[in-house]
């Protein structure tokens, strides 16, 4: 295969969506700045909070072995900041992709026939044969089309079914269980930031004991939200990356 038609390899795609606009490169620039404020001044307030930042991928170094406040020092301690400082860049590398793709035209613009033209082209065997270009079937529109990209592709459900089951689980536990502990933090985590003003919602209800009840479903039902909207932005991130994909190389 001619380099020239080769197609573009998965990190290619995602570094021309990151830099390929000045939304994402401008989330990459305050990301960098912010990142650099807190080696300089640890101690200030002024500094933005970088897991918010990088939400929600960010929220995953829970569960990784090596995070800054481990009770490590020397060596350890240092790897432990290192492998955090490069977990937080590769989770804004993602978000500043997703901005990018939310800007991308073909991923707006993407149609079932605008991807089959790209996957075999005019005149291919499994388009009859013929340069004649077929109908494209009608493309929603209104608020249909706008929440597509959370349902066509495998990321965005799978994201939705990682919501989902972290809203039921909160749901139960908040109903159903003496102690719910802090059952909240998973669809808060999954859902982030947005999932962050629904939690803000929620807390005036939690505070009456008349409507203490309504809080989780006021929560859940921000945090369901917040996270459509996430899975649409995934969506179009893996519009892109399809579409990207399917083009040859420059």
């Amino acid at each position: 295969m001619p380099n020239g038609s080769r197609p573009r390899s998965l990190p290619h795609r995602l570094l021309a969506l990151a830099t390929g606009n000045w939304l994402a490169r401008g989330y990459a620039t305050v990301f960098a700045l912010s990142l650099v404020a807190v080696f300089l001044f640890p101690g200030s307030g002024f500094v933005p909070d970088l897991l918010l930042l990088t939400a929600p991928l960010s929220y995953l170094v829970t569960f990784l072995p090596l995070e800054p406040g481990a009770e490590v020092d020397g060596a350890a301690e240092v790897a432990a900041l290192g492998f955090w400082a490069a977990w937080l860049v590769l989770c804004a590398f993602v978000n500043a992709a997703v901005l990018g793709a939310l800007l991308t035209r073909s991923a707006n613009a993407a149609s079932p026939g605008s991807r089959a033209l790209l996957r075999h082209g005019p005149g291919s065997p499994e388009r009859g044969g013929t340069d004649e270009a077929r109908p494209a079937s009608p493309r929603p529109r209104g608020v249909r089309a706008l929440l597509a990209p959370a349902v066509d592709n495998w990321l965005a459900r799978g994201y939705l079914a990682v919501v989902a089951v972290s809203l039921g689980f909160f749901l139960v536990a908040a109903y159903l269980l003496p102690d719910p502990g802090f059952a909240g933090i998973w669809p808060l985590m999954a859902t982030a930031p947005l999932g962050i003003v629904a939690l803000l919602v929620a807390f005036p209800a939690e505070g009456a004991s008349s409507l203490a009840w309504l809080s989780p479903l006021l929560f859940s039902a921000g945090a369901a939200l917040s996270g459509l909207v996430n899975a649409v932005l995934l969506g179009r991130l893996a519009r892109a990356l399809r579409v990207r994909g399917a083009r040859p190389a420059a």
